[in-house]
């Protein structure tokens, strides 16, 4: 299979036009007309999970982050970027991304999301102007409201998250002073990834909960009244990328082998 058609599959649904003006999405290495007999699905490209193909015998690594972000004035095995990029080259390993293109259309990582956490009349949290029928983050509503702490257990269980780093809930009856958790849930924002610039529409969409990755302390510091905010983490948050572009290639490539990644892991580790 070549290299270009199973980029077109992928594009189809997630077109390189969706991506934001700061992304690198797309093929980043390899000839698109190369031939390749099966992929390795992952978050992230690293000298692991490169020698992960090397002994799979993989030909293309999909991953959602692009490898090369900024561009490279050298390589010489000083950062993981380096080694990773020169290792596929060695290897003759394609490497594709799937970024903000797969971010910004339904369907795509926090629809994903919306969807396993239960939410109905789902769309889009920050739709673009620019660009119709694409947009940031997703929101919509359970079928019914949630006690807040039963809902954010939920959201813990069902991505398989260490901890929830989460604001204090707070009503206008306390003047905004923090309470315990004892509210309800039934409006939910979501923004994979780094998710803090959202904040503002979260709160203009009425969401009562709002969950993200990457927030800052000033984020739950200045949580305002009626909505939660909450950090699922980055990788967390992802992770789901590598079963959404599975989907994508098997619904039209039945037989093509895909692999998911078993040796990357989460950057981030918590002392418990």
């Amino acid at each position: 299979m070549k290299i270009s058609h199973i980029a077109a599959i992928i594009e189809e649904v997630a077109p390189l036009g969706a991506q934001e003006d700061f992304d690198n999405a797309g093929l980043i290495v390899g000839n698109p007309e190369a031939e390749v007999d099966k992929a390795l699905l992952c978050v992230d490209i690293t000298p692991e999970v490169v020698a992960e193909a090397t002994e799979a015998g993989v030909g293309m690594i999909i991953a959602h982050h692009p490898i090369i972000f900024h561009p490279l004035k050298r390589l010489t095995d000083g950062t993981y970027v380096e080694r990773a990029v020169a290792e596929a080259i060695r290897r003759g390993i394609a490497l594709y991304a799937a970024h903000t293109n797969l971010d910004n259309v339904r369907g795509g990582l926090s629809f994903h999301l919306a969807k396993l956490f239960g939410l109905k009349d789902v769309g889009f949290l920050a739709p673009s102007a620019e660009k119709p029928g694409t947009g940031t983050g997703a929101v919509g509503e359970l079928p019914s409201p949630a006690p807040v702490m039963e809902f954010l257990q939920m959201v813990k269980e069902r991505l398989g998250l260490e901890v929830v780093r989460h604001s204090a809930h707070t009503t206008a009856s306390t003047g905004g002073s923090a309470s315990t958790l004892s509210g309800t849930v039934r409006r939910v924002a979501i923004c994979s990834g780094s998710g803090a610039s959202f904040i503002p529409a979260a709160k203009a969409s009425g969401a009562d909960i709002y969950l993200a990755g990457d927030l800052r302390y000033n984020d739950f510091l200045g949580a305002d009244t009626g909505m939660i905010v909450a950090d699922i983490g980055h990788y967390e948050s992802e992770y789901c990328a590598k079963e959404i572009v599975f989907d994508i290639i098997r619904k039209k490539l039945p037989n093509f082998a895909l692999l998911r990644s078993v040796r990357e892991k989460n950057p981030v580790k918590y002392l418990k």
